[in-house]
């Protein structure tokens, strides 16, 4: 017999059991399924925390002092700024202040800094200017706004070149940041930004407890990291003083989290496959029970035990494949919708569909094995006997 003809005697078989053939193949449309959908969503997770870590700026490193017995001044700053692996270092003073606008007044998080605090952070300013060095140099009350807080305070009007109050202080609106949204536990749409020596002035304190240095490029990010530790290690003489996060740490450190969980949830999916092997075997069990006199039959009449075998085989593997592409069908759709019902990013491998498509072909071949083995081996005079 040919393969094309076992096929469609396969399918012939299949469509006189609709039903039967439909709850065979629950278990493999339930695990290929549920296997596209975690990893699709699981790679989206994983897609977004790296994102939401760019966002923040590129080639990032995060250094956060401890000792306030030794200050750490902008001198200090500028020495960092000279290394030939750092592109730009800002100094970072945060607090929280009270804005007011005429009646329209609002708390809001502060952060003080200098103009490389743009690039640092990879904002942009959708109205007016940023702060610039002359402003540092000179204490300007001017000060930056988040799309959103300039929305609380302003309404429609433009905020640039009016005046407001940051904690009873007239100060000049010079910009708007670009609306960004939220990352990180940050909304830089809900903040204010001013100079870094003015926000001294404005929050009582001359220490330096934190700042970012931005590396050349990803090549030069560790070195970088390295010559800052350096440089510490020399201004505080001990490194319990300090610490220094690499931003791609970080995100190393996240997406293999996400990553991890990610194949232990589509490991547990897996789960639904095998069982959906077992309910294969053992409806081809019972289908070879059913069709026993058949098979004696095409045995009197010269089949071989090489086309019994390959006959149920196939059904088996027809089943599987079946599963395997409604499964893909249902993963898809269902992943779409979860995306669509919660704003969630999702990213569609298409080697996990090849890779859960191609694992329940197996699934059938294994499992479809036993009973195919068992019909190949009827006796054709018993099974001619059998009721």
């Amino acid at each position: 017999m040919s393969l094309f003809t076992s096929i469609k005697l396969a399918m012939r078989n299949i469509k006189g059991n609709k039903l039967r053939a439909l709850l065979t193949m629950l278990g493999i449309i339930i695990g290929v399924s549920s296997v596209i959908a975690l990893v699709s969503i699981g790679q989206g997770s994983s897609k977004s925390v790296t994102d939401s870590i760019n966002s923040l700026g590129t080639h990032l490193l995060t250094v956060n002092i401890s000792n306030t017995d030794v200050p750490f001044t902008m001198d200090d700053v500028d020495k960092i700024n000279k290394i030939d692996a750092v592109k730009n270092v800002s100094p970072v003073l945060s607090g929280r202040v009270t804005l007011k606008n005429g009646e329209t007044t609002t708390d809001v998080a502060l952060t003080g800094s200098n103009a490389a605090y743009k690039s640092v952070r990879n904002l942009s300013v959708s109205n007016g200017r940023f702060i610039t060095d002359i402003d540092m140099d000179y204490r300007q009350k001017v000060i930056v706004l988040g799309s959103e807080t300039a929305q609380t305070l302003f309404g429609m009007e433009n905020p640039v070149g009016q005046k407001l109050l940051v904690n009873g202080d007239s100060y000049k609106v010079v910009g708007v940041l670009t609306e960004k949204g939220g990352s990180m536990g940050e909304n830089t749409d809900d903040t204010v930004i001013i100079p870094f020596s003015t926000a001294q002035r404005l929050l009582g304190t001359t220490h330096i407890q934190q700042f970012y240095a931005q590396a050349k490029n990803e090549a030069s990010l560790n070195i970088a990291m390295m010559m800052i530790e350096r440089n510490l290690y020399q201004t505080f003489g001990d490194s319990d003083s300090y610490t220094v996060a690499n931003q791609q740490d970080v995100m190393d450190t996240m997406s293999s989290v996400n990553d991890t969980m990610t194949m232990l949830l589509a490991g547990i999916a897996s789960i639904s496959l095998l069982v959906g092997g077992i309910g294969i075997m053992n409806i081809m069990f019972v289908s070879v029970t059913e069709r026993t006199k058949e098979i004696g039959i095409r045995k009197s009449i010269g089949a071989r035990r090489k086309d019994i075998l390959l006959q149920f085989l196939i059904e088996a593997v027809v089943l599987s494949a079946l599963g395997g592409l409604i499964g893909v069908g249902i993963g898809l759709i269902a992943t779409k919708i979860y995306a669509v019902a919660t704003g969630s990013d999702v990213v569609y491998s298409v080697a996990m569909m090849l890779f859960a498509f191609l694992f329940s072909l197996v699934v059938g071949i294994i499992f479809g094995v036993f009973p195919a083995n068992k019909a190949s081996k009827l006796n054709p005079i018993q099974a001619l006997r059998f009721e």
